[in-house]
């Protein structure tokens, strides 16, 4: 029987995981924190991962030790120390900002389908990556990625295309990624063996 499942994600141990929704066949590593996330079918990440405030589209592939949604410390007020929006942890009769956990609730990074973040990297607030992008071990994505780009580097820039602009866009059009789980195995050996042009003339004409 397959270890991964539509009914319910498969969650390793010693995660913690608040406001956040699944779709089908997604899993999570240990010792990762989700907060406020929503994973598409397929998505997963491994371990450690750090996910917040974040729309991960299908089929993303997220590696150990990544961080999505990083939050931001106040940066124009007199300290960026977060007894400032924390505050009741320091003090009886004080409440914690609500209007700052909000503003940074409302900062989502998105994930399109078919992505893969590497180990260690850290996707910033608002950031968007496009369907198909990969962001390389390490870097730090603090600009929108374009389809089908693979960038790398602090802050991240484009190294090359993944797949050529023309190809790109008849996967984007062809949406494999919302193809029934049956279709979807149906063309596993293309998937293995094919490259992307062929396999498009195959499915796509």
């Amino acid at each position: 029987m397959p270890r991964l499942t539509p009914d319910a994600p498969f969650i390793h141990p010693d995660c913690s995981i608040t406001g956040t929704t699944f779709g089908a066949y997604v899993e999570i590593g240990q010792g990762s924190r989700v907060n406020n996330a929503s994973f598409g079918d397929y998505s997963y990440c491994d371990r450690f991962a750090d996910i917040a405030n974040a729309t991960i589209g299908k089929f993303a592939n997220i590696a150990a030790f990544t961080r999505i949604g990083a939050t931001d410390h106040p940066l124009d007020t007199a300290s960026c120390h977060h007894f400032l929006y924390r505050s009741d942890d320091y003090w009886d009769d004080t409440e914690r900002d609500a209007g700052f956990f909000a503003h940074r609730k409302s900062r989502m990074a998105t994930i399109g389908h078919d992505t893969w973040i590497g180990a260690g990297a850290m996707v910033k607030p608002e950031v968007s990556l496009g369907h198909g992008a990969v962001v390389a071990a390490g870097a730090v994505v603090t600009k929108d990625v374009d389809p089908y780009t693979i960038v790398a580097g602090t802050p991240a820039k484009p190294l090359r295309e993944r797949q050529p602009r023309a190809i790109a866009d008849r996967l984007i059009a062809l949406a494999w990624w919302d193809w029934p789980h049956d279709d979807l195995r149906a063309a596993l050996d293309d998937f293995r063996k094919m490259r992307a042009e062929a396999f498009l003339e195959k499915y796509n004409g």
